[in-house]
């Protein structure tokens, strides 16, 4: 009985929280497509989104603690380095850091049905695998931060394989770009997004609390391209410090029915003669 409870209890909640993401989405997406048609609209569009991950993050009823190690820089684009776990990570992103950001997402984000062109549209998509879509991006990346506007990249390149728990190889580009355009990098944990809805076939939601930790600024100021190396590796121990090993995983995946006992199999009696 207290399985199937638990089976209902998640469908329950998924079906919540989906309702809460897609509900807002679809009453502001002719306002959402019309910000999107010219750049001089794009910044009240991020603002739009903003208001919609709060609202939807807020609706989900879980808790989300925030942790501001030093005050950002004040009138000064960043380059901002979270880890990835979660599906969840760009909203709680455009939720915590203010002002008017970019974002390096993959490019088949840019191919989800309505939503998809309309992000494609106003943020920036590359193809991790294509060294030609890779440069293009950081090119994007130097023109936002030359105009004044911060950037957000997660340098493991994709949602990493032990997530909450370790992380992947950091990439250079996020570091050389800080370094050429003389910006702070901010390290950015996430250490629960996992626990929420993780990287899985299928869509699994689990109710958990979500934290996000906006590391001291590291100055860039002085720095070549010869300190990239040292730099990234600073803002890895930065990041990978907050990580919560105790709640990593990935939340199992529900069912009502009970597990089946694996028989064991018994053991084969050799014949001796005597």
């Amino acid at each position: 009985m207290s399985r199937l409870l638990r089976y209902i209890g998640h469908r329950l909640y998924t079906t919540w929280a989906t309702f809460w993401f897609v509900m807002p989405f679809v009453v502001t997406y002719p306002l959402q497509w019309l910000l999107s048609r010219r750049p001089q609209w794009h910044r009240y569009l991020h603002a739009l989104n903003r208001q919609w991950a709060r609202l939807f993050i807020f609706m989900w009823g879980m808790p989300v603690e925030t942790v501001r190690k030093q005050p950002l820089p004040a009138g000064q684009p960043c380059v901002y380095v979270a880890n990835h776990s979660s599906y969840i990570d760009i909203p709680l992103l455009f939720r915590t850091i203010p002002g008017w950001l970019n974002i390096m997402g993959k490019s088949s984000l840019a191919t989800v049905p309505l939503w998809g062109p309309i992000f494609g549209s106003v943020y920036i998509t590359v193809d991790r695998d294509s060294a030609v879509s890779r440069g293009r991006a950081m090119v994007q990346a130097r023109r936002t931060l030359e105009a004044g506007r911060s950037v957000v990249i997660f340098p493991e390149g994709r949602i990493g394989k032990h997530p909450g728990q370790q992380l992947d190889e950091f990439k250079d580009g996020a570091f050389q770009l800080a370094i050429a355009t003389g910006v702070p990098v901010v390290p950015v944990t996430m250490p629960l997004n996992h626990r929420f809805m993780p990287d899985v076939n299928g869509l699994r939601v689990r109710y958990s609390p979500l934290a996000i930790i906006m590391h001291a600024p590291l100055p860039t100021t002085g720095l070549t391209v010869a300190d990239a190396p040292a730099l990234k590796q600073q803002a890895y121990d930065i990041i990978s410090s907050a990580l919560r090993p105790e709640a990593g995983g990935i939340p199992e995946a529900s069912t009502w029915r009970q597990p089946v006992a694996k028989k064991t199999p018994e053991p084969v009696r050799e014949r001796t003669s005597a």
